[in-house]
């Protein structure tokens, strides 16, 4: 009896667990089912939001592009030249005997440099006066013997051969006297080189020579003086420039101009003066010159200078700043602002370029806003934020 009990009791359990088991898959399989349901729902009735991230504005630096009259010019290097250049040098030999200026002191013309020992020219010149005297005093007795015999010799007292050689001696005399007084007067002019003066106005260089040096006539120079005011200033324009320079000159001096690199807000104006004859074949350029009043010395002879030789104008030029033209593998572009803060790449052909501006012959409108800085950021629709303007 306890046998089957215990079965049926192990049996219901079985039956119970069953149940449970069945219960709870369907609970399972419910709610997975109205999982499944919900998401295929709102899938139905709602898409998923994208997130879109907008690229910043890349600041940038901008300009006008304008449009003026621009001169039409040609920027070189040059180099300062001395107006005149004279190497004072002694005339005659001598000891130095005393040096009348500093070096680097500025002289006139005429003004005494250097006095060379006088003596031995004092003496030379005493001598040759002595000679003239002494030949003065027997050209006189040689001459009133001619006149005596030349009455004798129209009497018949003398012969002709004899009257002939008393006017010989003293025609020979009068000869004597005048080379005597050309002596005299070379005298005095060796005796004057003894005052060494400046030929020229200008500015003394290095002082080669020193009180108690002895020199010799024409040998090495005392000092140099150079004319620095006015001055020539020495460059080279390119050839096809040269027959818009010869036009230009006939009608009227051509204008040029010239300032220390350090310096560039304090410029000298000056006019073409030269024009070499021959091209260099070797750099394909003609040497001008232009000169110079100079009247504040800013440019110095030898000095490298900016030179800007202006040929012409040019109305109605458009210009922008000359950092708004970039460069790239299809040749020269600009970055143009549009109203709606994006850019737009604008291939541009330029033309001169005057100081910090180019002429744009071809690609913008006057009007129109460049980036000027900025650039390596952009690309064609690209936002900007304009952080300056830059005035020109």
């Amino acid at each position: 009896m306890r046998t089957r009990a215990s079965n049926r009791s192990c049996s219901n359990w079985n039956s119970l667990l069953g149940v449970a088991s069945g219960l709870l898959l369907l609970a399972i399989s419910v709610v997975f089912s109205a999982a499944c349901s919900g998401n295929g729902a709102r899938g139905d009735n709602e898409q998923p939001k994208r997130s879109t991230v907008m690229a910043p504005a890349v600041p940038v630096i901008v300009a006008k592009v304008s449009q003026k009259t621009v001169p039409v010019e040609v920027r070189v290097i040059g180099n300062g030249e001395a107006f005149s250049t004279v190497q004072v040098k002694s005339q005659v030999d001598g000891q130095v005997e005393r040096v009348y200026f500093q070096e680097g002191q500025d002289v006139k013309k005429g003004d005494l440099l250097f006095t060379i020992d006088r003596r031995p020219f004092e003496a030379t010149l005493q001598q040759t006066e002595a000679n003239v005297a002494k030949d003065t005093a027997q050209e006189k007795n040689a001459e009133a013997q001619a006149e005596r015999n030349e009455q004798l010799f129209k009497e018949g007292i003398i012969s002709k051969d004899q009257y002939d050689q008393f006017r010989t001696n003293a025609d020979a005399l009068k000869a004597a006297v005048r080379a005597d007084q050309a002596a005299v007067e070379n005298a005095r002019i060796q005796l004057g080189y003894c005052s060494v003066f400046s030929p020229i106005d200008g500015r003394t260089g290095t002082l080669m020579i020193h009180p108690g040096n002895v020199v010799k006539a024409n040998d090495a120079a005392l000092v140099v003086v150079n004319q620095v005011s006015p001055l020539y200033v020495d460059f080279s324009a390119p050839e096809q420039y040269l027959a818009e320079i010869r036009r230009f000159m006939a009608a009227g001096r051509l204008k040029v101009q010239a300032s220390v690199p350090n310096d560039p807000l304090h410029s000298e104006d000056g006019f073409v003066s030269f024009v070499n004859n021959t091209i260099d074949t070797n750099t394909g350029t003609i040497l001008l010159k232009g000169t110079f009043a100079n009247p504040e010395r800013r440019l110095w002879p030898g000095q490298f200078v900016t030179v800007v030789l202006t040929l012409t104008s040019k109305p109605s030029a458009v210009v922008a700043p000359s950092q708004a033209v970039q460069t790239g593998q299809q040749g020269q572009y600009a970055f143009v602002v549009k109203d709606d803060h994006t850019v737009d790449l604008r291939p541009v052909a330029s033309g001169l370029t005057v100081g910090a501006e180019t002429v744009i012959e071809k690609g913008l409108q006057p009007g129109e806003t460049v980036v000027t800085d900025g650039q390596l950021m952009l690309y064609p629709g690209a936002r900007v934020e304009v952080k300056s303007e830059l005035s020109h």
